[in-house]
């Protein structure tokens, strides 16, 4: 089984996660700040050269920790070999390729790392507003900082972050919808969640969704639409750090990751379950 390397601890995985992170989320603006084409892949979903460095610098970052990797952008390896890790990251440099094509600035770089099917690091970086969210499952706490333009180490970067917790609103119940997925199954769902709140819909892309609940600025976030354990697995261990449920449904168990089908089922994520 691939086993984490006695060289490398959580402290330095996280490190090493926001400095790749970072350093994909430079090239993704490079690229948002100037014209680029647009790929359409097999499965119908956008592709732009941002993408594809922002790939290359993570893939840069992770291979020396010699813990193989799931990423959108990799050639995905049979499930009968991924079956045997112990611990992979899970990477997708650029989450949110719609709302990057649409300049609406709600893009991520995400990247997880999994241990026996259970996330244990997250990091999410936002490149436009530089927000960076990061956690250790196992810490039990979980951490936002805005990015300045220019700082003297990752160490330090991460000491400037305050900790992030879910909390409710007394008059809202905020209901997580997606910017570009908001299907009838979710429009159902909203409308049969039995509250005596006023119910209010806050939209977002990509995995900020996960950061919303995660950092007390929404309840719940219902998701009926496909999406690949990529999409998820950096904010299911942001939320899981502060006791935030991600739970797959109709299983009402929580989700994992590295199975031998990447698409995930339907989820909830929900302080309360």
């Amino acid at each position: 089984m691939s086993k984490l390397p006695p060289t490398m601890n959580t402290t330095k995985n996280l490190a090493t996660a926001v400095q790749a992170a970072l350093d994909a989320g430079h090239v993704i603006m490079e690229v948002y700040e100037a014209p680029f084409d647009v790929e359409i892949k097999e499965d119908n979903s956008p592709l732009t050269i941002a993408d594809k460095k922002a790939n290359d610098v993570i893939n840069g970052y992770l291979n020396p920790t010699q813990i193989p990797i799931i990423s959108e952008e990799n050639k995905q390896l049979d499930y009968s070999e991924r079956k045997q890790w112990e611990y992979c990251w899970i990477v997708d440099p650029l989450d949110g390729t719609k709302e990057f094509i649409k300049r609406n600035g709600e893009f991520t770089v995400n990247i997880a790392l999994i241990h026996l099917g259970v996330p244990k690091l997250g990091v999410i970086f936002a490149p436009y507003t530089r927000e960076l969210y990061f956690a250790a499952t196992d810490a039990e706490t979980a951490f936002k900082v805005l990015v300045p333009e220019t700082y003297e180490s990752v160490d330090e970067l991460m000491e400037m972050a305050e900790q992030i917790q879910p909390k409710s609103d007394e008059l809202q119940m905020r209901i997580v919808g997606s910017r570009s997925h908001l299907n009838d199954e979710t429009r159902e769902y909203i409308d049969g969640l039995a509250t005596l709140k006023e119910k209010e819909i806050v939209s977002k892309g990509s995995s900020l969704k996960f950061c919303l609940v995660a950092e007390g600025k929404a309840d719940v976030y219902p998701r009926f639409a496909p999406t690949m354990e990529w999409d998820t697995a950096a904010g299911q261990a942001i939320c899981e750090a502060v006791g935030v449920h991600v739970v797959a449904l109709p299983a009402n168990s929580p989700l994992r990751y590295n199975r031998e089908d990447l698409l995930n089922p339907w989820f909830l994520v929900t302080k309360e379950i």
